[in-house]
């Protein structure tokens, strides 16, 4: 008769690909499962606010340079939905594992601080670039939105919803209750979203606004955004790219520098 070997530790190697993949399905799924709330939620909210600006303002007749305004404003309002639920997906998962006491099966299982860190932003990135997608075959519906430059519309919808995943995780990782997250909604990701230039050109801007405007990374993820479908852009698209890099290389380590201290994750 014969035994049934003895269960055998897996051997992980330098990446441990297989919890890497868990954990980032699970993050996939957490918004999938309530589809409702996750996508179809920020849809709804991104065609009010379109709404708002087409019939309200009366700004169908409007234009930004040669643009018409509502082709200007669509891509703003696209990239908006993509960073804030990018945002919201990394910073709510890990508060809530905080609040509910579970951060431990996060932190027990064979997983280095760079596997966690980019399974917890893979998550935010997929979420932001859901939102985006379905936001933007929904506004096609009403307005003629063109891809001008498919390149720069991929590059900036990936590195702008990695930055606010980042920037979700680290600000996950501070919170220790939903009101310190709200705080950083509130006062970051929000007022440098609405200054970033996403209803406006900021060439409009008296000069020390158009100078403020130039120090918001949001708005080089917005304006370089907008250029992939319009064309017209009002920044420099190097300096664009640039900025986005180096910021998201640079969340990048804190982010991981957070993980591998264990930094108010760990008593």
């Amino acid at each position: 008769m014969t035994h049934p070997l003895p269960p055998m530790p897996r051997a992980v190697g330098s990446v441990n690909w297989v919890g890497l993949w868990t954990l980032y399905a699970r993050e996939v799924w957490r918004f999938l499962k309530v589809y409702q709330q996750t996508i179809a939620a920020p849809v709804v909210t991104t065609l009010l606010y379109y709404a708002v600006f087409s019939l309200a303002l009366g700004a169908g007749g409007r234009s930004v340079g040669d643009v018409p305004y509502l082709q200007f404003l669509a891509p703003g309002l696209i990239m908006m939905g993509i960073a804030q639920n990018a945002f919201a997906n990394t910073s709510s998962s890990v508060v809530i594992s905080k609040v509910q006491g579970n951060i431990v099966d996060i932190l027990m299982p064979p997983l280095a601080p760079l596997e966690l860190a980019t399974a917890f932003v893979m998550g935010g990135v997929t979420r932001g670039l859901c939102v985006g997608l379905v936001t933007g075959l929904v506004m096609w519906l009403f307005v003629p939105v063109q891809i001008a430059h498919p390149g720069y519309v991929l590059f900036h919808a990936v590195m702008a919803s990695m930055l606010l995943s980042l920037v979700g995780l680290i600000g996950g990782i501070w919170s220790e209750k939903f009101d310190h997250i709200a705080a950083v909604t509130n006062f970051v990701v929000t007022p440098l979203s609405f200054l970033s230039g996403t209803f406006y050109s900021v060439e409009s801007l008296p000069p020390v606004f158009w100078w403020i405007a130039h120090f918001d990374p949001f708005f080089y993820m917005i304006d370089g955004f907008r250029y992939g479908f319009i064309g017209h852009s009002d920044g420099t698209l190097g300096v664009g790219v640039l900025v986005m890099l180096g910021i998201n290389a640079a969340l990048w380590w804190l982010a991981w520098r957070m993980l591998k201290t264990g930094y108010k994750l760990k008593a």
